[in-house]
């Protein structure tokens, strides 16, 4: 099974890059591009739609019995026990904007479990990618999350969903505040998440990710040193998950703000 899943990976990091150069295809030619809104500062463009069909179409070809799950299509069942998860463009409101912000995210999946992970982003040429049992990397080389053991040394990451009630991040950002802490966004989790495996951020916390976002992130963390809430494997590709993801010196601090400030009142 490690050799299926290496191989995927490899076809992986490929893809990326080359659905990256896509995507900024799209991304010089703003003026163009058509957009609408999907809800609160949820966006999508043809740019997000064609660089998932360019994406489905290679692993079609590459892995036909595999299954895939996009943010943008209808899901393809598995036939193999794989299923790739993927978003073409993660911080779609930073594209249209002409923030480089943005990425390019694959999971490889097996019984709701990611196995291998790939976050890329074009603008930077920066890639995250992490192997189960073997490690997390940035452009090749090994990375490792923060070693710091203190909320106020570091920034944490905070994502909003709107799916769940806003009041809830403004309590969480109020008590990280109290506990010396600040907070950081760039309006992309796969990202975010990313930085906390590369030890730029201390972790990440969102009420609410769909599995296309936060999948491959909460691997890389994993692989990076880090802790994670463990999403369930037997509801994650339908329903998302609470994403709580931290260097492991500061996770029962991260947990512990997430806690109070997502329970219900």
């Amino acid at each position: 099974m490690q050799d299926e899943i290496s191989g995927r990976l490899s076809f992986a990091l490929d893809m990326v890059r080359a659905a990256g150069l896509e995507g900024l295809r799209y991304f010089r030619d703003l003026g163009s591009l058509t957009i609408e809104s999907k809800g609160h500062q949820d966006m999508v463009s043809e740019a997000d739609r064609n660089v998932e069909l360019f994406i489905r179409e290679a692993i079609a070809s590459s892995y036909p019995d595999d299954g895939v799950v996009g943010e943008e299509h209808a899901a393809t069942p598995s036939r193999s026990g794989y299923t790739w998860v993927l978003d073409p463009i993660d911080g779609t409101a930073n594209f249209v904007s002409g923030i480089q912000s943005w990425t390019v995210v694959i999971a490889i999946v097996r019984d709701g479990v990611a196995e291998a992970g790939v976050i890329h982003e074009p603008c930077s040429g920066e890639t995250f990618h992490g192997l189960r049992g073997g490690g997390a990397f940035l452009n090749g080389a090994p990375m490792h999350v923060s070693r710091s053991d203190s909320l106020s040394r570091g920034s944490l990451g905070v994502g909003f969903s709107n799916r769940r009630e806003a009041r809830n991040v403004v309590k969480l950002i109020d008590r990280l505040l109290d506990e010396g802490g600040v907070f950081f966004r760039n309006a992309s989790g796969a990202l975010m998440l990313a930085y906390v495996a590369s030890g730029r951020l201390l972790g990440y916390v969102e009420e609410h990710m769909n599995a296309w976002d936060c999948l491959a992130g909460l691997l890389l963390v994993e692989e990076a040193g880090g802790r994670v809430v463990a999403p369930d494997p037997g509801t994650v590709l339908d329903q998302g998950t609470v994403v709580v993801a931290a260097a492991s010196g500061v996770f029962d601090a991260v947990k512990a703000l997430a806690d109070r400030a997502f329970k219900p009142e």
